[in-house]
């Protein structure tokens, strides 16, 4: 394998994820990876959400175990602490205390939130028959632009999440993903590979090779990721996230310390 760094993954405090943070240690050793970062749901900034995100008062206990489990652990690899942290248009205050509240390595900028609707919940899944499926890729590509916009964050997510149960647009959004590539380029966030897609409905990675691809020629860096809720996700289907990397061109993935670049790794 020549991926060796799984930069997404999950504690029990987010409400949906399962294992404690040593057994995703366990797991990554095993998979013969070198490098992982926890990036668990930050507390929500526009109302408390039980059973996706942590809350402010668990955010403590976040990074305490997180740095426990790297004091005790850190001998057979290194672990980097991160959150995933999502944008909401007139939150961003909120956002930057949270985020610039402890030295995180990293910050993984996610859009699940189309206006009020978390438009990838499962619970929510019903309200895609009454969203014109277009619409919502366009406002989704908007919302990425203005959070790279932030310079709050060094990853953005999973970005073509809307895809996750299936609705594909049914007009050409090149246009789109290319102004998202260029914005990504010129605040210097990278993408992600994310796994998690081929366990979800849509079974396709995150982004798709032809939205991959745009990002590549635009000169958008690339990290890796399972989005592991479960332990045993750890590092799945690297190897696939690696072909994919490759068939678009990608030579180097980044790995981050203290919200910079540390290094370019070659694949």
């Amino acid at each position: 394998m020549l991926v060796f760094a799984d930069y997404h993954m999950h504690t029990p405090l987010c409400g949906h994820a399962i294992g404690e943070p040593e057994e995703y240690v366990k797991q990554a050793v095993k998979m013969g990876l070198k490098e992982i970062g926890f990036s668990d749901h930050a507390p929500m900034v526009h109302k408390p959400m039980p059973g996706i995100t942590m809350t402010m008062d668990e955010l403590p206990k976040y990074n305490a175990m997180i740095e426990d489990v790297r004091k005790r652990l850190s001998g057979s690899i290194n672990i980097k602490i991160a959150l995933e942290s999502d944008f909401l248009p007139g939150y961003e205050a909120k956002t930057k205390a949270i985020i610039n509240s402890y030295p995180y390595d990293y910050i993984i900028g996610s859009v699940h939130f189309i206006d009020d609707w978390a438009f990838d919940d499962p619970s929510t899944r019903e309200y895609w028959k009454v969203h014109d499926v277009n619409e919502v890729y366009r406002k989704y590509y908007a919302l990425l632009r203005k959070s790279a916009q932030t310079g709050f964050f060094q990853i953005i997510g999973h970005c073509d999440l809307p895809k996750k149960f299936g609705a594909r647009p049914t007009i050409d959004l090149t246009d789109e993903i290319n102004a998202t590539a260029k914005v990504f380029k010129e605040t210097g966030v990278a993408v992600e590979i994310n796994t998690a897609g081929l366990r979800k409905p849509v079974a396709e990675m995150y982004p798709a090779p032809g939205c991959l691809k745009i990002y590549r020629e635009a000169g958008v860096p690339l990290t890796f990721g399972s989005d592991a809720h479960d332990p045993r996700d750890v590092g799945r289907d690297f190897d696939k996230a690696l072909d994919l990397a490759q068939s678009v061109g990608y030579k180097e993935y980044l790995v981050f310390k203290q919200k910079k670049i540390e290094k370019r790794i070659k694949i």
